[in-house]
């Protein structure tokens, strides 16, 4: 394995040294629907819009296709479409029939999307995949770490089958298809572990064997890493994580923002210096990854996936994330930096101009790099203060800091009060003594710096917050409760309707609050 990771280290160096040829991110995208349409227009849902006939006349396809295709929501695409593909028919809305379908892990809502993930996707994630290993020349990385370990802290590799298909997290899927050198030599866990059906069950078999491996990278989403690791550094008695896998020098990380986490993570660290790579997946595929130092998630173009983004406001969305009828919307080369906007996608697993739920922002878009802000969902406007999950991620990391605590998880709810508003905050944190009313005068403050519109509510229509502290073993039984528990859940950052009602009654019935009081 030696060997292996040192040839993996040259190959990006000499890499490095070559500049290679590339396209515009218009030529890129303009090839990539025209390969789509391609492949799609001979399935039922190429032929219910014409897609032969878009390419076949001296017009401009990408015109007509964006006024011929609606905007689809996954309750609009999946209760016309997908729902046939589950039934074992073919060439639906990709040639062929449908072998896997990932179980959106998401949050906590109780019913998990089933999203098609054909072989031509999976082909796509490894392209990126091999495409994020060579951008790793850019950064500063210690060559040893390519000769050991990668532990990749997903979902079970196990894969339920339901008659015509298969289904199971996309992160198992894509762990079962990986290239089997690199499943055999440098794949940890192991498919041993990673079959086990239950999050507890694997997580303690990875801190039984950890001693025994030499990890160079991990990944996964930071609130499950981070459990792991202090279960690692709890079990054998060190001090940092570094005691136990000297040579760990990357973290890759998604699903949610780093931000609350990082001063967790320091204490988890040793000297050692340990590399942050932000990527972007999903259960709809993955699209990009961070591919400098200091810089957004770079969208990959040219890996079978069309982006267009639609500027997330009152025009565009109503209150409760849905895109209104014929809403303005851009390509990548036609976007603006600092404006957030929702994705949309037309993918080689037969998703077509589908609202994924994810606001992002170009941090740069001469380079078409990202930051993801939030979801289309989960956003708090009782009044007009436009309240994103970044302002929210941006805050907890500055009071952690401040304060010297550590925020595990958090979440947010509007309410009416005194025929007024206010937001609740639940927050979970185990330090002792913290000092509520300094954390909610912290929080407040340091929102009213980040966003003009929720400091100007504040002197009107919101008239109030109030903080909660709970334990963060709360957030996490909630999830378990729920059948949300692994490495591929993540606690919804807003609140609203049925979910929040969900969660008081939990905290209710727990006699959480009762205890604490106690």
């Amino acid at each position: 394995m030696a060997l292996l990771g040192n040839l993996i280290a040259r190959s990006l160096q000499l890499r490095k040294q070559f500049n290679l040829p590339v396209a515009t991110p218009q030529t890129y995208q303009r090839h990539a629907l025209r390969q789509l349409l391609e492949r799609g227009q001979y399935t039922a849902f190429g032929k219910n819009y014409g897609f032969g006939e878009i390419l076949s006349k001296e017009i401009d396809f990408l015109k007509v296709f964006r006024e011929r295709v609606p905007i689809h929501t996954y309750t609009d695409i999946h209760d016309q479409w997908w729902y046939r593909c589950q039934n074992g028919e073919e060439n639906v809305t990709w040639p062929g029939k449908v072998k896997y379908f990932a179980l959106s892990s998401g949050t906590s809502e109780s019913a998990s999307k089933h999203i098609p993930v054909t072989q031509d996707m999976i082909k796509s994630i490894k392209k990126v995949g091999f495409k994020q290993l060579y951008s790793m020349a850019n950064f500063k990385i210690r060559p040893v770490a390519f000769e050991k370990g990668i532990l990749m802290l997903g979902g079970t590799t196990s894969l339920f089958e339901k008659g015509e298909y298969y289904e199971g997290d996309m992160s198992g899927i894509s762990a079962k298809n990986m290239p089997r050198w690199v499943s055999s030599l440098l794949y940890k866990p192991g498919q041993r572990i990673s079959k086990r059906h239950k999050w507890e069950d694997r997580i303690k078999l990875i801190v039984e064997k950890a001693d025994q491996w030499d990890v160079g990278i991990i990944c996964g989403v930071p609130a499950w890493v981070q459990i792991v690791l202090e279960r690692v550094i709890k079990h054998y008695g060190v001090k940092n994580i570094h005691e136990i896998w000297p040579n760990l020098s990357v973290y890759i990380h998604g699903g949610v923002s780093i931000e609350p986490y990082k001063e967790s993570f320091k204490k988890l660290w040793g000297k050692n210096q340990v590399t942050h790579i932000e990527t972007y997946m999903a259960s709809e595929g993955s699209f990009g990854f961070q591919a400098r130092p200091n810089a957004g998630i770079r969208l990959v173009l040219n890996v079978g996936i069309f982006f267009e983004f639609i500027p997330f406001t009152a025009k565009n969305f109503d209150e409760e994330g849905n895109p209104k009828p014929k809403p303005e919307i851009f390509m990548v080369h036609e976007v603006k930096e600092n404006v957030e906007y929702a994705v949309v996608l037309s993918t080689c697993s037969g998703a077509w101009r589908y609202l994924i739920g994810d606001v992002v922002r170009f941090t740069n878009a001469a380079e078409h790099e990202i930051a993801i802000v939030g979801r289309t969902k989960q956003f708090l406007s009782l009044c007009g203060e436009h309240m994103s999950i970044d302002n929210m991620n941006k805050a907890i990391e500055t009071v952690s800091k401040k304060m010297n605590i550590t925020i595990r998880e958090f979440a947010v709810a509007g309410l009416k009060h005194d025929n007024l508003f206010a937001h609740q905050w639940y927050i979970g944190c185990d330090n002792e003594n913290v000092d509520a009313d300094k954390l909610k005068k912290m929080l407040d403050e340091t929102i009213c710096q980040l966003n003009d519109d929720y400091e100007v509510e504040r002197t009107s229509a919101l008239k109030e917050i109030f903080v909660e502290i709970l334990p963060c073993r709360v957030f996490i039984d909630y999830l378990r409760a729920k059948g949300k528990e692994g490495a591929m859940s993540k606690f919804p950052r807003v609140l609203k309707g049925a979910q929040l009602e969900d969660w008081e009654a939990y905290l209710d019935k727990k006699e959480i609050r009762h205890a604490l009081s106690a």
